[in-house]
């Protein structure tokens, strides 16, 4: 059955430019992912069980989950299976698939294509879910590749969907909270998503709920981003997570991950407490790949609090320098100040000038100074090729003793006071020492999926105390040794004190 809707996919591919896809955010399941999909779920020991596949696209999916529920479900006797598809190129060919399906099926094929916009048909029911008559369809199976585009945080779907959306939502997680929400108690929902929602404030609504309402039970990791969706360039880190609608929380979670989703046939796995892998109050994913990984989190989170809770906070750079080019300067003149950069961020020092273009501002506008002290710069943006994801610089105001007032170019995140007070070079180095570890690079990569380093991240992570802080910020100073050989040591006279 399977081969059969993938064939005819691929003569729709031929017909379709990608551009006109991508539009609309269509990228087809390759056949093995589909079959891996396919293959997590627990099917229901029940006579008659349920399916939707939303966005269904040409019927991929759901062809794979009739084709494993054929395989695996020997005590049933119907399917229900329920498309969603309001893309008119397609529905045409999703229809001629789901009649190819019902007569080819071993078990009895009931299926069902409606046309109606996925969220927006069903948004009442979804913000009234608490007081709902119940009388929505419910489904003891979902399965699904959605739609993956930004929409604007005013458009309908974001704003029939309030619970789930703050900021400018991607449409492909009101498709998750839906799905769950479709879910029958206790069944199962399979998706292929970015992995961009397990982190960051974005996400933290749609975290809250997906998380409260359901609990993962596996997910997969791809470590490479290649040939996930055949024929289309997808370079987004994605994921196929499990989800089980409950409130229960599971003592574990099993997480997979492979180089290659041609045939999965190098699945490495590791099952890892729960609390480990969604953790806080923000609900972070921390997406382990073995037990090192596992091991690396332990360790972080042996200390307890963020640097909130410590009186330190990260802050983004304040000045967006291609829209103020006409307060830039190339030299010190009247009324400027630093405007420092990334690339001032050299070897864990910050260094200034360097001869760069627009190193300087016009002091005028407040909101894009700030007062010359000493702060730690990160850089917030960095490659995939780099070594490091965490990349810092200590920042001494005593070396530019000529300048009240600095500023930092929004590209470039800097720790600073919560109060606004004075940081000492003991407590700037120590935070250096910390972000320069191995260990915390390691974290972060585990955190977050994307080259950039996120500040409201950051200020969630654990942290050493204040004054371990300053009292591994000693060493740095006295020998002058900055490098991450030397920052991991110092790290781990206080991890085992």
């Amino acid at each position: 059955m399977l081969d059969y809707i993938v064939s005819q996919t691929e003569k729709y591919l031929l017909s379709m430019p990608k551009d006109d896809r991508k539009s609309f955010g269509q990228f087809f399941t390759s056949k093995t992912t589909a079959q891996f999909m396919a293959g997590m779920f627990n099917i229901p020991k029940e006579k008659q069980i349920s399916v939707l596949d939303p966005g269904a696209g040409s019927g991929i999916l759901s062809a794979a989950i009739v084709e494993e529920i054929n395989k695996r479900g020997q005590n049933i006797e119907e399917i229900h299976l329920t498309c969603y598809e309001n893309c008119d190129d397609i529905i045409p060919l999703l229809s001629e698939n789901l009649d190819y399906l019902s007569k080819t099926s071993r078990i009895k094929l009931i299926s069902k294509l409606i046309t109606d916009d996925y969220l927006l048909s069903q948004s009442e029911d979804f913000c009234h879910k608490f007081t709902s008559s119940g009388e929505n369809i419910k489904y003891n199976m979902v399965i699904g590749n959605p739609p993956y585009y930004k929409i604007g945080k005013s458009s309908k779907e974001a704003k029939s969907m309030p619970e789930v959306c703050y900021g400018a939502p991607n449409i492909y997680f009101l498709f998750a909270s839906m799905s769950l929400f479709n879910l029958s108690d206790g069944g199962e929902l399979v998706y292929i998503i970015p992995r961009s929602w397990t982190s960051g404030a974005y996400f933290s609504r749609f975290r809250n709920y997906f998380l409260t309402h359901g609990k993962l039970k596996n997910v997969h990791i791809f470590t490479s981003r290649k040939d996930l969706f055949d024929s289309d360039s997808v370079l987004q880190e994605t994921i196929i997570i499990r989800v089980r609608k409950t409130e229960q929380t599971p003592e574990s979670i099993i997480i997979t991950s492979s180089t290659d989703s041609k045939d999965f046939s190098n699945v490495t796995e590791v099952r890892v407490p729960y609390k480990t892998v969604v953790s806080g109050k923000e609900r972070y994913v921390y997406l382990v790949t073995n037990q090192d990984d596992v091991k690396v989190l332990q360790q972080v989170n042996k200390f307890d609090k963020p640097m909130p809770q410590i009186g330190l906070k990260m802050k983004t750079g304040l000045t967006v320098d291609f829209r103020n080019r006409e307060l830039l300067r190339n030299n010190n003149e009247e009324n400027t100040v630093p405007l420092f950069y990334s690339q001032h961020l050299q070897d864990g020092r910050v260094i200034f000038p360097i001869g760069k273009e627009n190193e300087y501002i016009v002091d005028e506008l407040p909101g894009m100074i700030q007062h010359n002290r000493n702060y730690l710069f990160v850089k917030r943006f960095t490659s995939k090729e780099e070594r490091r994801r965490l990349q810092s610089a200590v920042y001494i105001a005593r070396n530019y003793p000529e300048y009240s007032m600095i500023s930092t170019q929004n590209k470039i995140n800097f720790i600073d006071t919560v109060d606004d007070s004075e940081m000492s070079e003991e407590l700037v180095c120590g935070l250096y020492a910390v972000l320069n570890s191995t260990l915390y690079d390691k974290y972060y990569r585990i955190l977050n999926g994307s080259t950039q380093v996120n500040a409201t991240e950051m200020n969630a992570i654990p942290f050493p105390a204040r004054n371990e802080l300053e009292n591994m910020g000693y060493p740095l100073i006295s020998t002058g040794d900055f490098s991450t050989g030397h920052c991991d040591r110092v790290l781990s006279e206080v991890l085992y004190a």
